[in-house]
């Protein structure tokens, strides 16, 4: 597991918890106020619109090219 998954790994715990689902203008939201690198930042810029359960945030974000 790349560092970069590791740190997504452990955003996506700090963000959902106590929440069920989060969109994804909420995790870009987030992500630019938790101060991940540009690298971060960018797969989840990539994450099409919707809402996402952490495992399903988890999933498309691995599945991204970074």
């Amino acid at each position: 597991m790349t560092d970069d998954i590791r740190e997504l790994d452990s955003f996506l715990d700090t963000v959902y918890d106590a929440q069920e689902r989060l969109t994804s203008g909420d995790l870009q939201r987030r992500a630019i106020a938790a101060d991940l690198p540009a690298a971060a930042l960018t797969r989840i810029d990539a994450l099409p619109e919707g809402e996402y359960a952490q495992d399903e945030a988890a999933e498309a974000l691995r599945a991204l090219n970074p």
